[in-house]
């Protein structure tokens, strides 16, 4: 617990940019690995201190991620940098917990449809999963962080409605076979303000001191006003890609992840301190934009720029 709250510190808001790995999983283009760093030092610079980049899946699948080793390795010497990476299998879950990646992110669905589809594999089965993350990491890795993602908890693009009272059930669930944080998906971007609002508290209410993360897409509109939602109802531990880079196969022709600069620019005009520059977080968008120009990006702050009167947050 003492090195989750070191990571996760519950008295301030921690953004994690997902740009190397969610933000990535559809695109037909992505940056080669030394773009890739270069990608991580500009955010780096910035401020930016958690970083998800990546996932351990079949290079042959999934090339955009046949070089995660070197860059898990690029993320690990950057001072104070926090990096993550996902799971889905014993044999990727084998892999991980022998590189440096700092955090281990496990995948369970708010519904049973969408596990098979997503997974081949039942609820019951993916928490067996986080079980195992578990148990290897406390024999092979003790320092790592096991993450337990919760995907369509606030709908799901198979089943429709999704109960609320299940998500909180796979919640405890999975903090019971030890995983050190739950973090809530709007993987298809259902929600409204008030659902991700309520969620967020009952959430808070579930973890205690232990912080929960809220992941975030944009598909409707509503990434940034379910984001502060979810923020005044406790939650501090928070999503978004470079340029709202991402989407999800279930969810054909939807945007991506909520914006992460527009995200930064959220929190500090509501008092949360976040130690990012957004000005700064240009250079790393340049980088993305050059390594994947027929790509879509988005973000107002990256149209606008930031208002003259903004005081940023000590």
């Amino acid at each position: 617990m003492s090195e989750l709250a070191h990571i996760y510190p519950n008295d301030r808001i921690t953004l994690r940019e997902v740009g190397l790995r969610d933000g990535l999983q559809l695109v037909k283009t992505w940056p080669d690995t030394d773009a890739k760093r270069d990608w991580l030092r500009c955010e780096h610079a910035a401020g930016v201190r958690h970083f998800e980049i990546g996932s351990f899946l079949p290079s042959r699948h999934f090339p955009q991620f046949g070089d995660v080793h070197e860059i898990i390795a690029a993320g690990a010497a950057l001072n104070g940098a926090h990096s993550a990476a996902l799971a889905l299998n014993e044999r990727g879950l084998d892999d991980a917990i022998h590189t440096a990646v700092g955090e281990i992110v496990c995948v369970i669905s708010a519904t049973e449809e969408h596990s098979q589809a997503n997974m081949r594999r039942s609820r019951d089965e993916a928490i067996g999963l986080v079980r195992k993350a578990v148990a290897l990491r406390d024999t092979e890795a003790p320092g790592k962080i096991i993450n337990a993602g919760i995907a369509m908890a606030f709908g799901c693009s198979i089943s429709g409605h999704v109960d609320q009272r299940e998500v909180i059930r796979l919640s405890e669930a999975c903090l019971a076979a030890g995983a050190d944080i739950v973090g809530l998906a709007d993987t298809v971007g259902y929600a409204g303000p008030r659902q991700v609002g309520a969620l967020s508290k009952t959430m808070e209410r579930l973890c205690g001191e232990r912080p929960f993360a809220i992941h975030l897409h944009d598909t409707r509109g509503m990434g940034i006003a379910n984001a502060a939602a979810a923020i005044d109802n406790g939650a501090r531990v928070l999503d978004a890609s470079l340029g709202g880079l991402g989407g999800c196969p279930f969810a054909p022709g939807a945007t991506g992840n909520v914006v992460f600069e527009d995200l930064v620019f959220l929190c500090e005009t509501m008092g949360f301190a976040t130690g990012i520059d957004i000005s700064a977080l240009k250079k790393a968008r340049a980088v993305a934009e050059h390594s994947m120009p027929g790509e879509p990006f988005y973000g107002a702050l990256a149209k606008a720029g930031p208002p003259a009167n903004l005081k940023w947050s000590a």
